[in-house]
């Protein structure tokens, strides 16, 4: 068969949590992480058998935050999986890193392991308001980091930056993006806050104690960072990221494109032949399942046609360009307009999607509303 697969491997460990974060992190479970590092290698072992048949096509390190643990214990995993999957079509490989945990030692065994893309969270470039979302480091941090990134010689950096923060202005956002674009970075995601349950952000909101930019305010802030992003040769292609020209994150695009992936680790999630499952959160049931010779699997689900169908549209339509009708038809053999004919002449109607002969995507319009035209895509 020899398809190709992505993988996302999870680190759940963090030096601090930050406030508007719903990610599976710990952090103090440190004394765990060479555990959890030995555990992964139990589940890589399984899966490694499992999908002998697929070759891997990214692999990306995220968390949690996985620069922040020692670079020996990635090292582990990552020669574990050069042993024991087939990489030979390895074309992109992802690490996330907090810019306060970063130093030229882990940089260089990330060098030497053969990782060639850096994601670095700066997230604003306002030191006062990084410490009120809880970010450990400053802008200083951000710029030593970037700056030792480039020295080891990565040539594949992203750089996150959010908007819609409490107190933010759009003065704000415009002068981060501007020194973000100033440093040259090959890709930027540029997303807006989501207030999650069980975080800190979200009590806060519930006690009316959340200065959020109001929805107009926060719209302004995506229009006009877009526009600014645009006009730096920056490509638009999903609805929160850009990308210098054949810099489009490749991983994401197998989340996009509904093509394979497997999660491993904690909470983990994986797609493949239209089976969908995702790992145990817990320390103590995920190492449980490995210690018995079962993968730690919580819940799994068989995805049937029609499912599968509306998840092509909506992650696809998430691409700025949108879905290709004959991509759609090779892959279900049948006509999209014949399957959401109704669901597509209603979005056209109201302006939220251009339905061409050979394409559907959303318009700036659809953009802002993704949600609603996500919904009306659901089974």
């Amino acid at each position: 068969m020899n398809e190709l697969l992505g993988i996302y491997i999870h680190i759940p460990f963090c030096v601090s949590k930050c406030f508007y974060c719903d990610f599976n992190s710990y952090t103090d479970k440190s004394y765990i992480i060479k555990d959890y590092i030995k555990y992964l290698k139990k589940e890589i072992d399984l899966y490694s058998v499992e999908l002998k048949d697929y070759k891997v096509k990214t692999i990306f390190i995220g968390g949690g935050t996985p620069s922040s643990i020692d670079s020996k214990f990635l090292c582990d995993i990552v020669n574990h999986i050069y042993k024991k999957f087939n990489l030979s079509t390895l074309i992109e490989f992802t690490v996330e890193a907090n810019p306060k945990t970063l130093d030229k030692y882990k940089l260089k065994d990330y060098k030497n392991l053969g990782i060639n893309r850096m994601s670095l969270g700066l997230q604003s470039f306002n030191d006062k308001l990084l410490k009120s979302i809880g970010r450990i480091h400053t802008a200083r941090d951000f710029l030593e980091s970037y700056d030792l990134i480039r020295k080891f010689g990565f040539d594949n950096v992203n750089v996150d930056v959010m908007f819609n923060l409490p107190g933010q202005t759009i003065k704000d956002v415009i002068d981060t993006l501007k020194k973000v674009i100033a440093l040259k970075p090959e890709h930027i995601s540029f997303y807006s806050l989501k207030i999650e349950e069980g975080t800190l952000f979200y009590k806060l909101y519930n006690e009316s104690r959340l200065d959020l930019p109001d929805e107009d305010t926060e719209r302004d802030m995506y229009h006009k960072g877009i526009e600014l992003l645009e006009d730096n040769n920056f490509i638009h292609y999903e609805i929160s990221n850009f990308a210098k020209h054949g810099y489009e994150c490749k991983h994401n695009l197998i989340y996009w494109n509904v093509k394979p992936y497997l999660g491993l680790g904690l909470s983990a999630h994986s797609n493949i032949n239209s089976k969908r499952w995702s790992n145990f959160r817990n320390f103590k049931q995920y190492f449980k399942c490995l210690d018995n010779g079962r993968l730690p699997i919580e819940e799994n689900e068989e995805i049937d046609v029609e499912m599968e169908m509306a998840e092509f549209m909506i992650l696809g339509l998430r691409l700025i360009k949108g879905i290709e009708k004959l991509d759609f038809k090779k892959r279900f053999g049948l006509n999209v307009d014949d399957i959401y004919g109704m669901q597509l002449r209603s979005l056209e109607n109201k302006g939220l999607i251009e339905n061409k002969e050979e394409y559907i995507k959303l318009t700036k319009r659809g953009i802002d509303l993704s949600n609603l035209v996500f919904m009306e895509l659901l089974p």
